[in-house]
């Protein structure tokens, strides 16, 4: 199974966009399932369902953090590596989506108000946009890292 469904599988079995994505790649990292799944679980819906930067960038930038981040002993160079690779990452969220941000790619819709609750479920927001910033979040990770 490809990466991309493996995280489409996850967030339709009731997980988050950021745990979807987070998951999706921790193991390579030393991360259990279950440490990638809380760790990202209150990045879900741009922040605890506040609709800020969507959940699927902020575990895919958990991802990059794991992957080019600076630790304990390692040099200054990794965080301006990281913060490099990130700007990549936005960079082309923002040209494939319109935006990074949870409550514009759900047309503004507020997923706490229950009648714009309503129309996201109506419209399919979470199987059709969310499975979509979901897919492309790996894929740009996936492009990014190798």
């Amino acid at each position: 199974m490809d990466k991309s469904t493996k995280a489409i599988n996850y967030f339709r079995n009731k997980f988050n966009c950021s745990q979807s994505v987070l998951t999706t790649f921790g193991s390579e990292y030393g991360l259990s399932e279950d440490e990638c799944l809380k760790t990202a679980c209150a990045f879900g819906g741009g922040m605890g369902r506040q609709q800020h930067i969507c959940g699927a960038v902020t575990g895919a930038l958990m991802v990059l953090g794991l992957r080019y981040g600076k630790g304990l002993d390692d040099p200054e160079e990794n965080k301006r590596y990281t913060y490099q690779k990130t700007k990549e990452f936005f960079d082309e969220f923002i040209r494939l989506n319109g935006s990074a941000d949870c409550l514009k790619l759900l047309d503004g819709l507020d997923m706490n108000n229950p009648d714009d609750q309503k129309k996201i479920i109506e419209r399919n927001y979470y199987g059709i946009r969310c499975e979509k910033y979901v897919s492309d979040a790996v894929i740009i990770l996936t492009k990014i890292m190798e």
